[in-house]
């Protein structure tokens, strides 16, 4: 895809495969219910995403190229996540990003229900006056990143998915001007469902 804006939004997803998305989702409610959700959750992240103006967009899958049943073609370019955890495939997306010409790169996951368009706007607008912009998760990670330029060390020596990655991070961050967006609820285990009608209808199937 040809760059035409200085902005670009790296969508990390994993391919939705039963048995290997969502897993602690699923140890509960079952890998088609893990699934189904983890679908929805997908559908509602590029739905967000494609409203988003004067950025380039692109999806990074974790095993293989998606065939554009969620993922536009025409809104979203593909990349293959390339490193042996998540910290070296982020760090290896922002590299190729900065290396490609962008000057502003957001990096979020795929698994946010209260992630919006405007929330990602606020986020590129805040990166625009500060070296970086995080987005704390409550579990103690981060569901957004943005940068302008690689900083050493960032995707380095962390515990990832633990609670210890977003003040980890931060630390990294102390000597730079960061903005701190709202804290977000990510979707991992049952408890981040429980309780939202939602997710309901996906419930219902396996009671």
């Amino acid at each position: 895809m040809l760059k035409s804006s200085p902005r670009a939004l790296l969508i990390f997803t994993r391919n939705p495969v039963p048995g290997k998305c969502k897993t602690r989702l699923a140890a509960t409610i079952g890998d088609q219910a893990a699934l189904d959700i983890y679908v929805f959750l997908l559908q509602h992240t590029a739905s967000q995403c494609a409203g988003l103006p004067g950025v380039e967009k692109i999806v990074y899958f974790s095993d293989s190229i998606g065939d554009g049943a969620i993922w536009d073609a025409d809104t979203f370019d593909y990349r293959l996540q390339q490193g042996a955890d998540l910290g070296l495939r982020m760090q290896q997306a922002f590299k190729d990003a900065f290396t490609a010409g962008y000057r502003e790169v957001i990096v979020i996951g795929s698994d946010l229900l209260d992630l919006s368009t405007s929330d990602l706007q606020n986020a590129f607008d805040l990166l625009s006056e500060n070296e970086a912009v995080l987005g704390p998760a409550e579990d103690g990670g981060y569901y957004l990143l943005g940068l302008k330029k690689n900083i050493p060390g960032i995707f380095q020596n962390k515990t990832w998915g633990t609670k210890t990655v977003l003040q980890d991070t931060l630390n990294d961050l102390r000597n730079f001007k960061t903005a701190v967006l709202p804290a977000r609820n990510d979707i991992d285990q049952y408890e981040d469902i429980a309780g939202n009608p939602v997710f309901e209808p996906f419930l219902k199937k396996i009671k």
